[in-house]
């Protein structure tokens, strides 16, 4: 009498080896223009990649070189180091210069998101044109994020990947606190309308809570 065992099911094409894949994430990351997903990364690679585990490696390859390999967001990219910034200043300077009250609700939503209009409008003290909402649009730096279930429905908006990549931010959790912008100069020593009496502690442990992303 003889034993059947039931036959092990292959792949009919094996994964290639962990240097390979580092290679294939390495060519993706460096033509693409935007930070690319994980997600991106697996549909591109062979079957039975594991481009997770080859972005640890090659991230770990590339400390201490020019370029490191970020995460922004949910995605991954590589940028110049820190430390070798000033060296693109020409290829980096933008031409386009943002209005202090494009600058101011940009902080808002960044700070607050998801957050409406009239949330902006009665953290500022002033109504928010059309046009500065739609500059940061533009820019792709906000988007518009879900409903509020509130009486009328009112959008909100949250900021983009595009605007944590632009300034260097993993997820908008690394958003330096109160006091380190005011010590840089971008933010004002007075406190914000309607927190006369909030010390800055207090200001930040609030500024902490809001929700950070909308799907």
């Amino acid at each position: 009498m003889t034993e059947t065992s039931e036959p092990i099911e292959r792949s009919l094409f094996e994964a290639p080896p962990l240097a390979e894949q580092e290679r294939m994430v390495e060519a993706i990351l460096f033509a693409s223009a935007e930070p690319v997903t994980l997600a991106e990364l697996e549909q591109r690679m062979p079957h039975g990649c594991d481009p997770a585990e080859a972005l640890v490696y090659l991230r770990k390859r590339y400390e201490g070189r020019g370029v490191h390999l970020v995460r922004v967001g949910d995605a991954y990219a590589f940028r110049t180091a820190a430390d070798l910034g000033h060296l693109m200043r020409k290829e980096t300077v933008e031409q386009r210069k943002l209005s202090r009250a494009a600058i101011e609700t940009l902080a808002i939503i960044a700070y607050h998101q998801p957050v409406t209009r009239a949330e902006i409008e009665e953290i500022r003290g002033v109504a928010v044109s059309r046009g500065t909402v739609d500059q940061l649009l533009e820019l792709e730096w906000i988007r518009l994020g879900r409903r509020r279930m509130t009486p009328g429905r009112p959008v909100t908006f949250v900021v983009t990947e595009r605007f944590l990549d632009h300034f260097g931010l993993e997820s908008a959790r690394d958003l330096p606190g109160l006091k380190e912008l005011r010590a840089a100069g971008l933010l004002d020593n007075r406190p914000l309308p309607g927190s006369m009496a909030t010390s800055d502690d207090e200001e930040e442990a609030t500024l902490g809570q809001s929700e950070l992303f909308e799907d």
